[in-house]
């Protein structure tokens, strides 16, 4: 039997930037908003360094970004639950939500915040430093390469925007991809070769990622040659991997609307997915700018368009009942 704590006005699935903003004005809006963590509490930021483009930051750890962020929700009443969720029933109202632990959800609205996660090229090595010279976002973390070396992998306009974007920093962009041609359109192809800055690396793919380890860091990469020619070695000082990015909504198939990729598809500006009372912010929508400051503003429009959706729902029963 569902107990009375099992149930709430707003549940929120996901707890980066976008769950916590969402848990933070639903909660002040006496909304009683309950957070189910899920897989990777914090989400993306806490395997992130130095964060020195967060408002009112000049540099903050991302660990400690998303610890302040959580003390800010538990402060101010938001019902936080470590657990998963492994099932979704969204044919009608209350939505029922199936945790792993065996504990069932009733939800009136719902705020999906489970983000995306970077794919990755899947080294040992690479995951040794991520966060320490290897890193999923040029945006986040290019500053820090200013007059150094660093090397892009990829061949799309994800890969080809990261590159052009790390030529205001670096003095030197590597682009490294497997083939002789990119995926890129041609636009973009004709920004990247005409940028000095930029040398392509042709047909190679990287083995594994050179570094030291007092301090921990990126000195170079190994690449194996896909056309038969000879392996050779790279020194960068830091590697961006922009391969592509696969958003955490298989959990969704077949019960929201998605795009080919599977990103959430919502009305124009809003965060309404195709479901009544279903909301969707941060990196889960957004394949374009992916910044944990858009991210926390999706949460804020998921969380308001909630409320008005509980309102607006709350006026229209009695005059339901009155009816019948």
């Amino acid at each position: 039997m569902t107990t009375e704590r099992d149930r709430a006005k707003v549940v929120i699935i996901g707890s980066g930037p976008a769950g916590y903003t969402a848990a933070v004005y639903t909660a002040r809006a006496a909304l009683q908003p309950m957070m189910i963590r899920g897989l990777q509490p914090g989400g993306q930021l806490t395997i992130t360094t130095d964060v020195e483009n967060w408002p009112g930051e000049t540099s903050i750890m991302g660990p400690e970004l998303m610890e302040k962020m959580e003390a800010q929700a538990r402060s101010l009443g938001t019902d936080i639950v470590d657990d998963i969720v492994t099932d979704v029933d969204l044919s009608s109202r209350p939505y029922r939500l199936t945790l792993e632990s065996g504990r069932e959800v009733l939800a009136e609205t719902l705020v999906i915040a489970t983000g995306a996660q970077a794919r990755w090229l899947g080294l040992e090595s690479e995951t040794k430093y991520r966060g320490f010279g290897v890193s999923a976002c040029a945006t986040c973390d290019g500053f820090f390469y200013r007059g150094k070396a660093v090397a892009v992998v990829g061949g799309g306009n994800t890969a080809v925007e990261e590159a052009l974007f790390l030529t205001n920093f670096a003095s030197k962009v590597y682009l490294i991809h497997r083939r002789d041609e990119l995926r890129a359109d041609k636009t973009n192809q004709a920004r990247l070769f005409a940028n000095e800055k930029v040398e392509p690396v042709w047909n190679a793919t990287v083995s594994e990622v050179l570094g030291q380890d007092d301090p921990l860091g990126v000195t170079g990469v190994k690449l194996a040659a896909t056309d038969g020619g000879e392996d050779r070695e790279l020194e960068i000082d830091g590697l961006f991997i922009a391969i592509g990015h696969d958003p955490a909504t298989q959990l969704f198939r077949g019960k929201l609307d998605m795009d080919e990729s599977g990103y959430l598809l919502c009305k124009p500006d809003s965060t309404a997915t195709s479901a009544p009372g279903v909301y969707a912010a941060g990196d889960v929508k957004d394949h374009v700018y992916r910044q944990a400051v858009t991210a926390a503003g999706m949460g804020c429009m998921a969380a308001l368009e909630a409320e008005r959706f509980l309102a607006a729902n709350e006026e229209a029963e009695p005059q339901r009942q009155a009816a019948e």
